[in-house]
């Protein structure tokens, strides 16, 4: 199958959906399938990167809420060239704007099926994006979402909370859709353990004494994440504890307002913010870690969740559905339902080395249900059954049961 990827997140930038995107054309690619990728030019952040094969950078503009944030304007022209070029035959979008809308009119001149995964929860995220976000009201934001996305054949949703979020009268119901969540590629962490001699090069670069706790944050700096609170949390952990160090790994626009503070509280020593680390380089971050914390209450399916898990890291997070199928309480992590909680269930596994090494085995056991293998053969059975209906409509049952019809 000749299969086109539709992204406005991709290397080298770091992302839940750029890990998603790489992941899916790696696995595709291992099954023998051919798999393009249109996707932004964020080439200024390596220049030196190679040119990538089968990969189209379309003309793309920085957006305001991170560092490496794009988005792509794209010719439809050069866009539908280089995919009958390919021969396309399914596009799977994973962007709601211009290059999704691209996708969806590129579809319609070849006559082939758009499919789109719904990553992000636009109703949670809207107001930190635009200046006058405070005052526009859901119903308008439901509006946008649904023309945005009503052009798509079929939803793939990463969760039971995306799915029944597009399943609501007011959004989505009628378009077809089934839950394949993400995945994760056990392979770039077991793979590439550090030696104990990079462990230490690593924790002596960012100030971690011999015998210190290393909590780990992993993702964008940015206020939707709820990144002032976990500073919050995470400040009275390291006052009320003392060999506890803090890791920000990321970058986005709260970034340099939390290191002022940090500094201004003379915490400096204490929480650490990394900045952008490159995708290949995280698993050292995880590796010399004990415990990953998020606040976030915005998430679909957390890629970074994942990562933790497939570490054999316990994950303190609030309570949220998104987290349902990876993170159990009292078994491989806790929930938290009011910040207050978080910062004691913490605590908690931090002074319990016995309890946080059993979480942490339980962590690795529960990945085991979100490989890599097992969403690539799902994500194929959804396309082959899109291929063998469209144009003709296909039905969320038909497409729940070619996916379940795949084994673990």
């Amino acid at each position: 199958m000749n299969i086109a990827l539709f992204t406005d997140s991709y290397l080298p930038t770091k992302s839940g959906i750029v890990t998603v995107v790489v992941q899916l054309k790696k696995i595709l690619e291992e099954y023998g399938h051919n798999v393009v990728v249109i996707t932004v030019n964020c080439h200024e952040i390596d220049e030196d990167a190679p040119e990538e094969k089968n990969v189209l950078r379309v003309k793309s503009i920085k957006t305001v809420y991170g560092n490496h944030q794009y988005i792509g304007i794209p010719s439809r022209h050069k866009v539908v060239a280089f995919l009958k070029e390919h021969n396309v035959q399914l596009i799977h979008a994973h962007t709601e704007f211009f290059v999704g809308h691209c996708a969806t009119v590129a579809g319609k001149k070849l006559g082939i099926p758009v499919i789109a995964t719904t990553h992000t929860m636009w109703e949670d995220y809207y107001r930190y994006y635009l200046k006058i976000g405070k005052v526009i009201p859901k119903k308008a934001i439901r509006k946008i979402v649904r023309v945005l996305y009503k052009r798509f054949y079929a939803f793939i949703n990463v969760s039971e909370k995306a799915r029944n979020y597009f399943k609501q009268p007011f959004m989505l119901p009628e378009t077809p859709s089934a839950v394949i969540p993400n995945a994760i590629d056990a392979s770039r962490f077991s793979q590439r353990s550090c030696s104990e001699e990079e462990k230490t090069a690593l924790r002596k670069k960012l100030g971690i004494q011999e015998g210190d706790r290393v909590v780990l944050y992993v993702g964008r700096i940015v206020e939707e994440k709820r990144l002032k609170e976990l500073y919050e949390i995470m400040k009275h952990v390291v006052q009320k504890k003392d060999g506890i160090k803090m890791l920000f790994v990321g970058s986005g626009a709260m970034e340099e307002p939390l290191r002022e503070q940090c500094r201004n509280e003379g915490l400096s020593s204490r929480i650490i913010f990394t900045g952008f680390i490159d995708w290949t380089e995280l698993y050292m971050y995880y590796d010399i870690s004990d415990l990953f914390v998020t606040a976030s209450l915005s998430e679909m399916h957390s890629m970074t969740i994942l990562e933790a898990l497939v570490s054999a890291k316990p994950v303190v997070c609030r309570r949220d559905t998104s987290f349902s199928d990876t993170v159990f309480d009292g078994k491989d992590g806790y929930y938290a339902d009011t910040d207050r909680q978080m910062e004691d269930k913490i605590l908690k596994l931090l002074e319990d080395t016995e309890l946080m090494k059993k979480m942490g085995e339980e962590a690795k056991k529960v990945s085991e249900s979100f490989t890599l293998d097992i969403h690539g053969r799902r994500t194929l059975a959804f396309y082959e059954l899109v291929m063998k209906t469209f144009p003709r409509k296909v039905t969320s049952e038909m497409l729940k049961k070619a996916v379940e019809s795949v084994s673990r």
